[in-house]
């Protein structure tokens, strides 16, 4: 476990807003050093919270960039800048390790892929993926190329053998967890397939229901915070993991609906 989070707790205290990458709110204690984070959208939420409790704490102030898990490494490749990267799978670090970008890391709990469908269940489905194929529901999936629910969705129903047919089935391909949840919102869309925790987000537990897939279909997938290895303040970022990674981190990853790093599995 690292150390950092205790050694800097001295430097100054201040209050300090959280805003999103591409925010042009700078001029409020921009002589502070930023940070900046590249999050999969599942876990803004979370990610969010910490960063609240950490900017006084360490004198920092922390930027977000959100979006699909995929689309955010090949941002953070391309600008060569940011200090943190936390995909929706672990397998991003596996694809990507040897361009050498990505440096230490700490597990900080699981992905977990359910159907989606309308708040409480009109169509009385249960958790068979092969509802996923009926041309009678209208389905939303999320694009494999963009973002960790559409790498997870591929490869979950490329075991249960019904990737293509529920690929020409479905209404379109969303680019990110968001974008799935939108589309059952808006109507687009009566079932989809989605990581778990986001049908608890407040935006959402109002309008969706979740129906949990055993986890034989739905494997826990880890959840890796990564430093980049061009951070400019390492020593912060290593603090943000270490919280993250702490028991008090991980009641806040559990209250935003994640299984947290307690959870045997085999998922790599």
């Amino acid at each position: 476990m690292f150390t950092w989070f205790k050694k800097l707790l001295f430097l100054s205290v201040a209050t300090l807003t959280l805003v999103s990458c591409g925010d042009s709110n700078n001029t409020v204690n921009n002589e502070k050093p930023s940070l900046l984070i590249y999050c999969g959208i599942t876990m803004v939420n979370p990610v969010k919270e910490i960063a609240g409790i950490l900017e006084s704490q360490l004198g920092v102030r922390f930027l977000i960039s959100q979006g699909g898990s995929e689309d955010l490494y090949q941002s953070l490749k391309a600008a060569g800048k940011g200090d943190l990267y936390l995909p929706g799978s672990a397998s991003y670090r596996k694809k990507h390790i040897d361009e050498g970008l990505l440096g230490e890391f700490v597990h900080v709990g699981y992905n977990q892929a359910a159907l989606f469908v309308k708040k409480g269940n009109p169509l009385g489905l249960d958790a068979d993926l092969k509802h996923l194929v009926n041309s009678q529901y209208k389905v939303v999936i999320g694009d494999p190329g963009s973002g960790s629910i559409g790498r997870e969705t591929k490869r979950i129903l490329d075991q249960a053998g019904i990737f293509e047919e529920v690929k020409k089935n479905a209404v379109y391909m969303a680019t990110d967890s968001r974008n799935i949840n939108y589309a059952l919102t808006s109507n687009d869309a009566e079932l989809s397939l989605n990581w778990r925790a986001t049908g608890f987000f407040d935006e959402n537990r109002n309008q969706i229901s979740v129906i949990d897939l055993p986890a034989e279909v739905a494997k826990p997938k880890k959840l890796l915070m990564n430093l980049l290895v061009f951070s400019k303040y390492p020593e912060q970022a290593r603090a943000f993991m270490e919280y993250a990674a702490s028991e008090k981190g991980q009641a806040i990853f559990r209250k935003h609906g994640f299984l947290d790093n307690q959870l045997k599995s085999d998922d790599s």
